[in-house]
């Protein structure tokens, strides 16, 4: 099957390596790389994911992302992400910008770059406000 960037589609998680993790694409399994600097959840060996063609070098390898490529699709999928925590847990979530990345990729499965950038789109969007203990969503 031929791929293009851009394109949804099934990753099968494979063994790590030094660059990230080795992935099989789709029904046909061809071999690609997800980079651990892209990676913000557990994966476990042979787990099934949802995945997105990110790159295709002249080489033939593939790049995936767990993310779909294209920055307002990140950011979009990044703000509905928050508002759902935020639903979930009476209003609150108890993450700042001063807040560690590990807490935020543990609790949000995304980078603080991510996090900060949807939290202020949140907040120009009058949909947040932001305390020193955290943020709060409006009523």
């Amino acid at each position: 099957m031929e791929y293009a960037i851009g394109d949804k589609v099934s990753l099968i998680i494979g063994r790590p390596t030094n660059l990230g993790v080795n992935v099989y694409i789709g029904d046909d399994q061809i071999d690609g790389l997800l980079y651990h600097n892209e990676i913000f959840q557990s994966l476990e060996l042979g787990q099934v994911v949802d995945g997105y063609i990110k790159n295709i070098r002249e080489d033939g390898k593939i790049d995936v992302s767990l993310q779909p490529q294209g920055f307002q699709n990140v950011i979009d999928q990044n703000l509905s992400i928050i508002l759902t925590q935020l639903k979930a847990r009476q209003g609150y979530l108890k993450l700042t910008d001063k807040s560690e990345p590990e807490l935020i990729k543990e609790k949000l499965n995304m980078s603080k770059k991510a996090f900060k950038s949807a939290v202020g789109q949140l907040y120009k969007l009058k949909k947040i406000t932001i305390e020193e203990d955290g943020i709060y969503l409006v009523k």
